[in-house]
């Protein structure tokens, strides 16, 4: 583990160097979020978000009224990891699971030095791990510990109920870093819901093999997920292009549903670096963030 803590310590004070470089003195974190929680209300006025209007409060009759908020300074960080076998695909050492824990482990770090409590959830169609938010370095290295030595019981995925779970118990308005290649069906009303209740960063592992595969003729598929086999002609133009087709709309829609409900996308493929799109992210974040407030 003393190498790995290494690597990410070296990302997260690389992430931090160029995003502070950038924010020329009016930098404040890296996880710069919404980091707000319900202060009052007061009578609506003109330029104000129809959104913010509270509608119990303005049904009784007395006027208009919107919900007015308060900076919340420390900020709760919550990682939703995808461990299901579809992650385990890729070279030894840059498969889809191992850029994922290494993201999470650098983005821990990261948010632990900004003083925000962090916490985990695995999941693959059940609770795998579950790391209530703490703060601290030794919370954060235990956590990222636990992820790494993490044998899911498993091999399945469940998207669903993986959001459906942090949406019950993630009580406080949280940054969640959803983490995962999306592999899945029927996610996309409880990602919408986890969009509309928190400040979403979602993070799409993709590896080249997966949409590209090599012309080697008639061979066995393996799923890893229903441990079965199947026997696919790779050579066929129809086949290639019906799974660079699927593939494809897939990271589109998923990209699009982000940008209508105001969720944070980053692509990350397996065989190149990522560290330079994560800083790219975090500038795009802070920005808009300070425009909102």
């Amino acid at each position: 583990m003393k190498e790995i803590f290494q690597k990410l310590r070296n990302y997260e004070i690389k992430i931090r160097k160029a995003i502070k470089s950038h924010m020329q003195g009016d930098f404040h974190s890296i996880f710069r979020g919404s980091g707000i929680e319900f202060d009052d209300v007061r009578v609506y006025q003109y330029g104000d978000d129809v959104r913010a209007i509270d509608w119990k409060v303005s049904a009784k009759g007395v006027g208009t009224y919107v919900k007015t908020y308060k900076e919340d300074k420390e900020q709760n960080v919550m990682f939703l990891i995808d461990v299901s076998a579809s992650q385990d695909i890729g070279k030894k050492g840059s498969k889809k699971m191992d850029i994922a824990k290494e993201i999470c482990g650098v983005l821990t770090l990261s948010a632990t030095k900004e003083n925000s409590s962090t916490g985990l959830i695995c999941y693959s169609d059940q609770k795998e791990l579950y790391i209530k938010p703490n703060k601290g370095m030794r919370h954060a290295y235990e956590s990222i510990t636990k992820l790494h030595h993490l044998q899911p019981k498993s091999r399945k995925t469940n998207l669903n109920d993986a959001i459906k779970f942090t949406l019950n118990f993630l009580k406080r308005r949280s940054i969640v870093i959803l983490i995962s290649d999306f592999i899945d069906e029927d996610y996309q009303h409880q990602l919408k819901g986890l969009a509309g209740s928190h400040d979403l960063v979602v993070i799409h592992i993709t590896d080249t093999t997966e949409a590209n595969l090599p012309k080697l003729g008639i061979i066995p598929l393996f799923d890893k997920e229903s441990q079965s086999t199947i026997w696919v002609n790779t050579s066929s133009n129809e086949f290639r292009e019906k799974v660079y087709g699927k593939f494809s709309k897939g990271h589109n829609d998923l990209q699009e549903l982000c940008l209508r409900n105001q969720a944070d996308y980053l692509k990350v493929i397996t065989n190149q670096e990522y560290v330079s799109r994560l800083i790219k992210l975090f500038k795009i974040r802070n920005k808009t963030k300070k425009r909102a407030r």
